[in-house]
């Protein structure tokens, strides 16, 4: 019997029905030979299990079938087949329900870092224990290993990846729980000017037919010298974030691979999900989803490539205050609607799922710490992996550390579109950096 039960937040509750597969990772990838897995096995016991968040599982109606999206409301007042009232269908919850388990959770990975990401992307993780799974990989060629946390997004966004990958190197305290950062008061044009924003209806990513859409993961690897050239566009300015960086690749990458703007089959924008951490800096190591997401248009009209950096910056100029109404009005918001009308969370997350809404994401993730070891091998990069959503879609995240950066794309197109578009987002950052370096 389960000795813990809380409800999931909103966020929870709407990426577990937003009808996608919904599995995250992270992987950090070390020099030297690969760990034994029982000392993989005791770092983990060691700074996970105070980390009752790591020993959640979904206690839910959903969790052994489809997502719902039904637009029926959720009460007690349904008749059985007999004429008899219906008991009430159960509301979703985290349990508790036995210890905290290294051995169920980390695993030998049977391949390779790329073939694991392909095989757990397009399904979610089986029932039963807590959703995530930690895999000691083999290397590449080069040799070395890699450490990769997956999960299912409705348990850990991917700031908590990074958290929990960081919290198992050496000589790092163990993560500790902290409270939750103030909201803000904002005004109400302002929020009505974010709903209006959010539900504007875009477009979808070219496709024939969702029937011969399938989906496919592509990581590619952009040296630190490429990065650090490209970032210095716009000329005469403070230079490009990476955000601006991997927005304007990403619109460069759909020109290219699809075609300019009027190539399109719809006239109207194609937006992009900028996700925004809204964690404080005393709050940052809080595990569970504590990040919103702003919707961007892409910038497909503009050709010239510092020209769309430039118009990238004027979008994400925005972004504070956009996710400050998010974490002020629209979240607490949501917790009201999960709780007056729970049904709507369903159709609430169905919408926000659909690829006319956000046809791509863009998320960059940065490793701060410059000497990370596990045991004594150095971290050489790390890898991300974004979570699939529906057909017409593509997501792409850059992941920074100190030596390395790679970018991982997952696509529901056709077949091998990740390749191609990964290769197309490379093909922009190196474009960038040959210009500046010739200036």
């Amino acid at each position: 019997m389960a000795t813990y039960r809380m409800r999931l937040s909103f966020p929870d509750e709407a990426l577990l029905l937003n009808g996608c597969p919904g599995v995250v990772g992270m992987a950090a990838v070390f020099r030297g030979e690969e760990p034994e897995l029982r000392e993989v096995r005791a770092r983990v016991a060691e700074r996970w299990t105070a980390l009752r968040r790591m020993s959640h599982v979904l206690d839910t109606p959903y969790a052994s079938d489809a997502p719902q999206t039904s637009d029926a409301p959720d009460t007690s007042d349904v008749l059985g087949g007999d004429g008899r009232r219906a008991p009430r269908r159960r509301r979703a919850h985290w349990v508790v329900r036995e210890p905290f388990r290294p051995a169920t959770h980390v695993l030998a990975a049977r391949h390779k870092l790329d073939d694991l990401w392909a095989d757990v992307v397009a399904r979610p993780l089986p029932d039963g224990p807590p959703p995530w799974r930690l895999y000691v990989v083999p290397g590449g060629p080069d040799g070395g290993f890699a450490l990769a946390l997956v999960a299912q997004h409705v348990l850990l966004d991917g700031r908590s990846l990074e958290t929990l990958l960081h919290a198992l190197m050496d000589d790092i305290a163990p993560v500790r729980a902290t409270g939750r950062p103030p909201l803000t008061r904002v005004r109400l044009g302002a929020v009505g000017r974010e709903l209006k924003a959010l539900t504007a209806r875009g477009q979808a990513l070219p496709t024939p037919s969702p029937q011969r859409t399938s989906p496919s993961v592509a990581v590619r690897t952009l040296s630190s010298d490429t990065f650090r050239a490209a970032r210095r566009h716009p000329l005469g300015t403070r230079g490009a974030t990476p955000n601006e960086l991997l927005i304007g690749a990403v619109a460069g990458a759909l020109r290219a691979h699809f075609g300019p703007a009027p190539h399109w089959p719809g006239t109207r924008p194609v937006y992009t999900a900028v996700p925004c951490d809204l964690r404080a800096r005393d709050s940052e190591h809080v595990l569970g989803n504590g990040a919103t997401a702003v919707q961007i248009a892409l910038p497909l009209d503009v050709d010239d490539p510092v020209a769309r950096l430039r118009v990238c910056r004027t979008s994400l100029q925005t972004m504070p205050a956009r996710s400050g109404v998010h974490a002020a009005a629209l979240l607490p918001w949501g917790e009201t609607v999960k709780r007056v009308a729970p049904w709507a969370v369903a159709r609430l997350a169905d919408r926000a799922a659909r690829p006319t809404f956000a046809a791509t994401a863009t998320t960059v993730l940065k490793w701060r710490d410059t000497s990370s070891a596990f045991q004594g091998r150095r971290l050489r990069h790390v890898v991300g992996l974004p979570p699939l959503h529906r057909p017409g879609s593509a997501s792409f995240l850059l992941a920074q550390n100190n030596s390395a950066c790679t970018l991982t794309v997952v696509c529901h197109l056709l077949p091998h579109s990740a390749q191609r578009l990964a290769d197309a987002v490379v093909d922009e950052f190196e474009a960038l950096a040959r210009r500046q370096r010739k200036t």
